[in-house]
């Protein structure tokens, strides 16, 4: 929840992974509230108050999760969203020749995304959501300590840093520093 608010502020790109994360927590501890605070909520160090916080966090996200059934797979609603700003802002930096560095940087990251959609099969999904997926997909393999090869390495390495720069147009979109009106 803490982190969370702050990486919302900070990062939206590592906000969204971490909140992927959360997702799986919960799935893994069954929805169970319980579990979670014996799991994941008692190893931190909390004031009374803050514990009955982060519990009160847990438990929205759980029946948001249940309300949007995605117990099992899928992501929250909130979480969507994050994915249709970026895909938004993506699309308008792509339209803007002011960014053609932004589109450059794009295009170093297209043939990475085209060989995942491809991998993807019949329902590949958009540009920036198989960014994430490859990002995400690569925290759990390292996470599991699981090799990972030079090729996808590289690949990610260059989709992060991709994204790493949508986030950064994120931030100064977010505070009216991007597009100005009068040049538009």
């Amino acid at each position: 929840m803490i982190t969370a608010s702050k990486l919302h502020k900070e990062n939206i790109a590592e906000y969204l992974l971490y909140m992927w994360q959360i997702e799986d927590i919960i799935r893994a501890n069954d929805l169970d509230i319980e579990k979670i605070e014996r799991n994941v909520i008692d190893r931190y160090q909390l004031t009374p108050d803050r514990r009955k916080e982060m519990v009160e966090w847990y438990e929205s996200l759980i029946d948001m999760m249940r309300r949007e059934g995605v117990e099992k797979s899928g992501h929250l609603q909130l979480n969507k969203n994050v994915i249709i700003q970026l895909t938004d802002l993506h699309l308008a930096l792509m339209k803007d020749p002011r960014y053609a560095e932004y589109t450059a940087e794009f295009y170093k990251t297209l043939p990475f995304i085209v060989e995942l959609r491809a991998k993807a099969g019949d329902n590949p999904l958009p540009e920036i959501e198989t960014c994430f997926n490859a990002l995400y997909g690569m925290l759990m393999l390292r996470l599991q300590s699981k090799e990972i090869t030079p090729e996808t390495q590289n690949a990610v390495k260059q989709i992060s840093r991709f994204i790493a720069t949508l986030a950064q147009y994120y931030n100064l979109d977010r505070d009216n520093k991007l597009f100005n009106p009068e040049e538009e």
